[in-house]
Parts: C-alpha cells; structure tokens; sequence
C-alpha cells in the first residue's frame, strides 16, 4: 500500500501541532521572518533509505515554495558520508520542520533496513515477510510504509480491512466454526467484501478452519517447523497460509522451508533500531 496523501498531511499537521504548540519560540527569537536558507541531509550510518516522501511532504506543509531536490530515492542503499537530499526554504520552515523530519526518517530508515534483511534471508524461497499490528500509536502510516519500502509485504492497516479472528475472538464466540459463520453472516449483512483470516493452535483447529469452506488465510501461530508441514499438508493449497510466534532472522530459513506462503513478524517494526541522520545547513 502506497501512502494516503489525506492520511499523510493529516499525521503531518497532528504531528507539527504537537511539536510547536504555542511556537517554535527558539526560532522566531533569533531568526527573522524572511530569512532563506538552505541545508542538506547527511546520512551518518549505513542502511536502506526511507521517508524522502515524508520529509518533502513536510516541508512543503510549512512553506510551498520550497525546493526540495532529492539525491537518492527511497529504498535505496544508503552509506555513511553520502547526502540524501538539498533543501532551500524560508529559515523558519528548515528551523521547525528539521525534528520531525528527522524522527520519520531515521525510524523509518531503521524499519527498510532490518525488513531488507529479513527479506534477503527469504529470497531463495516462496514464503514472503508480512508485518503486523505491533506498531506505533499513530506512526503506524509511516511504520507500514517503511516496510514496503524495505521490500516487505503489508498486512492489514487495521482493525477494518480484514478480518482476522485470532484466539480471544473463538475463544469467546465459542468455537472456529461458530465465529466463521457468525462473520460470514456480518458480512453480508454490512454488504463488505473483506477476506477473513483464523488464528489456530492446533491441527484440529485447523481441520475446522478448512471444513468451514469460508477461511480465506489460516494462521499457524507458534507452530514448530514440524508441526508446520504437517499443518500445510492439511491444507494442500485450500487457503492463504500464515506462520507466526517465535521466529527471528536466525531461524526464519527453517519455516521458510516447508513453504508456507507468509510469515508475520513484529519484530521488524518493533525491533529496529533508528538509523543516524542529520540536518545541516549549507
């Protein structure tokens, strides 16, 4: 999923009222109002680059006659000492806008890069790396992109694109096919075309999944590799399938190779590390 325009300048005017408040006071102390300028991105570490998008959109929220000329592209490799792009704008808009510019592409550099890794690992195989929900409340636009950019897949944005019923949702609809069939029934009801996907624990579980004939993904959570094939071999290609819990970078090759079709991990949002970038005016 590319970014929403609505969606991104919306997080940019939340993100910029919470950053300036009453006024980006240090600025409109010393610097007068129509002052220009001009500043580069170095890039301090190496890595894949993300966020060029976001920090243009940014800029030209807080001025629309900034020029913003990028050097590199998003995805790209990215090494220590390179310039990622220029920047000329009224002082004021480099001033305000250098923060939250910095926080969306340093984090979001950090996401591309580790999902770049799992992606390299997943290369000679079938299955692809989807990321999750685990996300920042209200960063989770940029978060999911970031992803993409890495080379990852996104799953569902959120709670409304897709149905997922995982084990508190059987647990308390009373069953598998209980809560197949009562989302079947929601669905047409609401008029919604949205796949439905069903957390198992168990090869039984997915037994249900399967007679329900309406299970479009079956998640196979914290399943061993083991278990995995067998599971896979039940569904001989009945629906979308789906590992998780448990797997990191080091042992991903092992589930990767029983060929299950996706494997979701939090870890690559959750576990990355923001890389080292900085405004500098030129």
């Amino acid at each position: 999923m590319a970014l929403d325009p609505t969606a991104l300048s919306a997080f940019i005017t939340s993100a910029l009222a919470e950053d300036i408040g009453s006024g980006d006071h240090s600025t409109l102390a010393c610097i007068p109002a129509s002052a220009r300028g001009k500043a580069q991105l170095k890039i301090k570490e190496d890595g894949i680059l993300a966020g060029m998008e976001v920090a243009e959109a940014i800029f030209r929220h807080l001025d629309a006659s900034a020029i913003f000329t990028p050097l590199k592209k998003d995805g790209d490799t990215m090494q220590k000492g390179e310039v990622a792009f220029t920047i000329e704008a009224s002082v004021h808009t480099l001033l305000t806008g250098e923060r939250l510019v910095l926080n969306c592409m340093q984090r979001m550099s950090g996401i591309a890069t580790l999902t770049h890794q799992y992606v390299q690992v997943l290369k000679p195989y079938h299955t692809r790396i989807l990321d999750t929900r685990k996300t920042t409340p209200n960063f989770r636009l940029l978060e999911k992109e970031a992803v993409r950019i890495g080379g990852g897949t996104n799953h569902r944005m959120g709670l409304y694109d897709m149905i997922m019923l995982k084990d508190n949702h059987v647990d308390f609809a009373g069953g598998i096919p209980q809560a197949v069939a009562r989302t079947v029934e929601y669905l047409q009801a609401h008029h919604l075309d949205l796949k439905i996907e069903v957390e198992t624990r168990t090869l039984e579980d997915v037994k249900q999944c399967l007679a329900t004939g309406k299970v479009d993904r079956i998640m196979l959570d914290n399943y061993t590799p083991d278990q995995l094939r067998e599971a896979l071999q039940l569904i001989k290609g009945q629906a979308e399938t789906e590992a998780s819990g448990g797997i990191t970078l080091e042992n991903i090759v092992t589930y990767a190779q029983t060929g299950v079709d996706y494997i979701s991990a939090g870890a690559i949002i959750h576990h990355a590390v923001s890389l080292d970038l900085s405004l500098k005016a030129m």
